[in-house]
């Protein structure tokens, strides 16, 4: 049989099997090209010899010819020497068995010397298949070859052959170790993906994946690096689209959260309107803002500053019974949105002549109101957006839910305005002025209120003439910091004072003013320091209800603290006795009295605190400063660090 003869005589790897596949022979070419001795292949399922990932394409092969007369050819790849697979074409036929009638098939490498592109046609047609593109890399040549693919990527490289330098010059700079590494890299496998940059004339930059394998095209021919090759621009494109997409969100969310809580904790319309100006356009996008309030029936108009100032004085003082959007939507508790200046001709025709979208740039504006419809209008606020734009409903309902809270915190801000005028002015009524004269003595006071509460609280000082011609001084606090311990503070002030005009002894009037206190069961308690002083000869006759020590301030800088006899705190013992200390106010020193706000805080103890105090007054009175320039001191101190709660300051010296 001439094809059996040939067989034989054959230097390309050969094979024959039976119809079921099984190796009935083989040459020594085809058992070295599957790097398997000859007699373990004998009687093997001929696709059990290949590589798994060449098995199905041999079964492939064979299964064709087997069930045909006509012949079968398929691009294979053996595993090849030193490790780089060999791509061959395996011709599969019938043939009669020499030494019987029964079939057997010849498989045999084609030779492809003077046909490479025919092996390299499997490889093109899978890359387009797949959307991808081929480079053939030849390194003695040092030269790149096109081998198509998808069409688009066509422009990578007009020219079907290019010198490899031509194509490392269009990566970026970057990546072009990397990519030249991967080419000649000395493993045998397929490389993993990797990311590079390639510029186009045609379309400028292009993220490209590229992948290597090496190949030796045919059993006797050269070896051939072949770099598959796949555009992720677009895809980038839309990645990062995405991600700018998810950070914008991401933005607004937190945007948002902050402008939420910002509302929530603003104290004043001021802040309150700072709050909006300063975030409402950026965390929707737009143009510009405007803040419209409602005050006696008219609209106080603020803006950030984005906005032509003349359509803003034109917005300002307007009356809510106007036909316009933004009174309108204030009115009805209803948004407005108009898309540009013909929309807003149209729907507002009879409106007052505004310069509203009638100057400058033709925009759109979109209104919401600060309250909801039926409530009392509050004001709204406005955004200007480029003409024709119209705020997706989900962001309408997230400005409108804003909005909302905004409302909520004005009302909260004005109620609690009305709640301070009226504590200031209760606080104005309950503190007394000290006499313009009080013989032989210069004395000063100081109060400021808590940060807490209503700004009214139970601190309070007083000075008056007793009937023997001595000076009452007193200073106290009543507990909390409210209307409530505003009411007994005066209460505590004026029992002081009837009593005190009939018991000259401060011991006295402190144990007869407990007595009451207790005896009407006050909800609240107070300390107190009361001294009598003579102006004659400076003598001071002193007691304390549970009241922070006296402060003695003299010329040379020093100071001490004077801790009082007495008891505890007002309105809570029955009984209680009050005793006295009797000491000298000499002329170049001054007493200073406090309120424990001025010496104790949240990170000031009592002890640092009265130091504080004490060094600051020692250096005031040495200093030559008078009782009012010595009080503004400490109360200034008290001020500036850990103030929360009221203080009260009475500084005394000899006049």
């Amino acid at each position: 049989m001439d094809a059996l003869d040939e067989f034989h005589r054959s230097a390309c790897p050969s094979a024959l099997l039976t119809l079921d596949s099984a190796v009935h022979d083989l040459n020594a070419a085809m058992a070295t090209a599957l790097g398997r001795p000859a007699e373990q292949c004998l009687g093997r399922d001929f696709g059990d010899l290949w590589p798994a990932s060449q098995r199905r394409s041999a079964e492939n092969l064979v299964a064709h010819a087997a069930r045909a007369d006509a012949v079968a050819m398929r691009e294979l790849e053996f595993p090849g020497r030193d490790g780089v697979p060999i791509a061959c074409l395996l011709e599969a036929r019938r043939v009669k068995d020499p030494a019987g009638d029964k079939q057997l098939m010849w498989v045999r490498v084609l030779d492809t010397r003077n046909d490479l592109a025919s092996l390299l046609i499997p490889f093109r047609l899978a890359v387009a298949a797949a959307g991808l593109g081929l480079w053939m890399y030849s390194p003695e040549k040092d030269r790149m070859e096109w081998l198509g693919g998808l069409p688009s990527l066509v422009a990578l490289i007009p020219d079907p052959t290019a010198p490899m330098s031509r194509v490392i010059s269009a990566v970026h700079p970057d990546d072009r170790e990397a990519f030249w590494q991967l080419l000649h890299s000395t493993s045998f496998q397929q490389s993993p993906w990797l990311r590079l940059r390639y510029h186009t004339p045609r379309d400028g930059w292009h993220q490209l994946a590229v992948q290597v394998r090496r190949l030796q095209l045919g059993f006797d021919g050269p070896e051939r690096i072949f770099v598959v090759v796949r555009d992720d621009t677009t895809q980038e494109k839309r990645k990062q689209k995405a991600q700018a997409a998810l950070t914008a969100e991401r933005q607004r969310a937190k945007d948002t959260a902050d402008f939420s809580s910002a509302l929530i904790t603003a104290a004043s319309e001021q802040e309150l309107q700072q709050v909006v100006l300063s975030r409402l356009a950026a965390t929707f996008g737009a143009g510009a803002a405007v803040l419209a309030l409602v005050d006696d029936s008219r609209l106080r108009i603020s803006t950030d500053a984005r906005i032509d100032m003349r359509e803003v004085k034109a917005l300002h003082g307007l009356r809510l019974d106007q036909p316009t959007p933004l009174s309108e939507a204030i009115r009805t508790g209803e948004p407005q949105f108009i898309t540009d200046r013909d929309d807003f001709t149209r729907h507002w025709p009879h409106a007052p002549h505004l310069r509203l979208l009638r100057l400058g740039s033709d925009y759109a504006i979109s209104i919401t109101p600060l309250s909801e419809p039926g409530d009392q209008p509050l004001g709204a606020w406005a955004m200007l957006y480029p003409r024709g734009y119209l705020s997706p409903v989900e962001e309408q309902m997230l400005v409108g839910t804003l909005a909302d809270l905004a409302g909520q915190a004005l009302k909260r801000i004005r109620l609690q305005q009305a709640h301070v005028e009226l504590a200031t002015a209760l606080q104005q009524t309950m503190l007394p002025a000290l006499p313009e004269h009080l013989p032989g003595l210069e004395v000063a006071a100081r109060y400021h209120p808590s940060q807490v509460g209503l700004d009214i609280g139970g601190d309070w000082y007083d000075a008056f003439m007793m009937p023997d011609g001595a000076i009452a001084l007193e200073i106290g606090d009543v507990q909390g910091h409210d209307v409530d311990a505003a009411a007994v503070m005066g209460q505590v002030r004026l029992s002081l004072r009837a009593i005190a005009a009939q018991e000259p002894d401060p011991g006295t009037v402190l144990t007869r003013t407990n007595e009451l206190l207790v005896t009407t069961a006050p909800a609240r308690f107070a300390s107190c320091t009361m001294l009598h002083i003579d102006p004659r000869d400076g003598q001071v006759t002193g007691t304390s209800a549970g009241h922070v020590p006296l402060l003695c301030a003299h010329s040379d800088g020093s100071y001490k603290v004077r801790e009082l006899p007495g008891g505890p705190v007002l309105g809570v013992l029955s009984g209680t006795e009050y005793r006295e200390e009797v000491f000298a106010l000499d002329d170049d020193s001054a007493l200073v009295m406090v309120t424990d706000g001025v010496v104790e805080g949240p990170g000031l103890t009592l002890e640092a605190g009265l130091e504080r105090a004490g060094t600051l007054a020692a250096q005031a009175v040495h200093d030559g400063l008078n009782s009012e320039e010595t009080a503004d001191r400490i109360l200034d101190a008290a001020l500036a660090v850990d103030h929360l709660d009221d203080v009260a300051v009475l500084v005394i010296r000899r006049a």
